[in-house]
């Protein structure tokens, strides 16, 4: 949010060819609690000061020798292409109002200065400066905090996604919510059950259950990473992977064939090392169609 103190904090540059109207200008401002005023008699500068102090406002007089305020507006452009003027004329030309206003000045006030006018049109020209600054901002960080979501999620999906989404096109906000479904001829997948596990838990603590499922868990994760199947979920003691997804296999039931003693001899392994004599089930199926379904932020597997 913008607040007073904000406001009175934008930086504001004066510019007019008489040094009587800056000096009454710079005494309203600071007056009113304004802290960060420069001016300057020459017009040619007006672009050079803004590109080192991007200022907040401009109150710019249009009637000067060498570059009137018009020519000052149009160098301006150049600089915030595609952005917010933050110029506020000085006239004491009423034709000149409509015209400043079509260049790209935002405001104006008119000869001779009322106090009152000029106090209530800078302050409001500098809210909106500020909240379009803002605006600008959040904008731009939003942009970067979905480009690192997207990178991440790139380096969390399957290979095979994830290059698939690399060579779409880049989404716009209307696109995140576009699935893409894909179908496969043939996968295989293997359903692993630790045996008997509610007698099991029944004796072990809270504690003790979750050691004993992470430790099995990681092994599995372990064999399922080298054997390249994609994990698909596990909940509580049941185990569940795939082969052959997303990336097709010719062999894939005798990979989830082999898959499935590797287990056998993983939990065999964690026996000798555990005084819990576990044993697990295995499960193998091959389907004939298995579907897939990717998301820009998520993905699963509907098998």
């Amino acid at each position: 949010m913008i607040g007073s103190s904000d406001i009175l904090r934008g930086k504001i540059l004066i510019v007019d060819d008489k040094q009587a109207n800056i000096i009454l200008l710079e005494r309203m401002l600071r007056g009113a609690g304004y802290e960060s005023i420069t001016s300057t008699l020459d017009p040619t500068r007006v672009c050079e000061l803004h590109l080192i102090n991007h200022y907040d406002l401009i109150l710019l007089d249009l009637e000067m020798p060498r570059m009137d305020g018009f020519q000052v507006m149009e160098n301006l452009k150049q600089i915030e292409k595609g952005s917010y003027l933050p110029v506020l004329v000085i006239t004491a030309q009423p034709e000149h109002k409509l015209r400043a206003l079509k260049a790209g000045a935002k405001d104006f006030i008119s000869k001779p200065f009322d106090l009152s006018e000029v106090l209530i049109r800078v302050y409001n020209m500098l809210e909106v400066r500020l909240l379009h600054l803002e605006t600008q901002r959040l904008y731009a960080r939003v942009l970067a905090e979905q480009k690192v979501s997207e990178r991440l999620l790139l380096n969390v999906l399957p290979h095979s996604i994830a290059e698939y989404l690399k060579e779409r096109p880049a989404g716009t906000s209307e696109s995140f919510a576009e699935l893409v479904s894909e179908s496969y001829a043939e996968a295989t997948v293997l359903f692993a059950d630790i045996l008997e596990f509610t007698k099991f838990s029944e004796g072990a603590s809270a504690h003790v259950l979750v050691g004993v499922l992470d430790d099995i868990s990681a092994r599995f994760d372990g064999l399922a990473n080298h054997k390249n199947f994609e994990r698909s979920k596990t909940i509580g003691d049941a185990y569940l992977d795939s082969v052959g997804l997303p990336g097709p296999l010719a062999d894939h039931s005798i990979v989830a064939a082999n898959m499935a003693l590797d287990l056998v001899e993983s939990m065999d392994r964690f026996n000798a090392h555990s005084r819990y004599k576990l044993k697990v089930r295995i499960g193998v199926d091959t389907e004939e169609a298995l579907d897939d379904v990717i998301g820009k932020r998520r993905f699963l597997y509907d098998v």
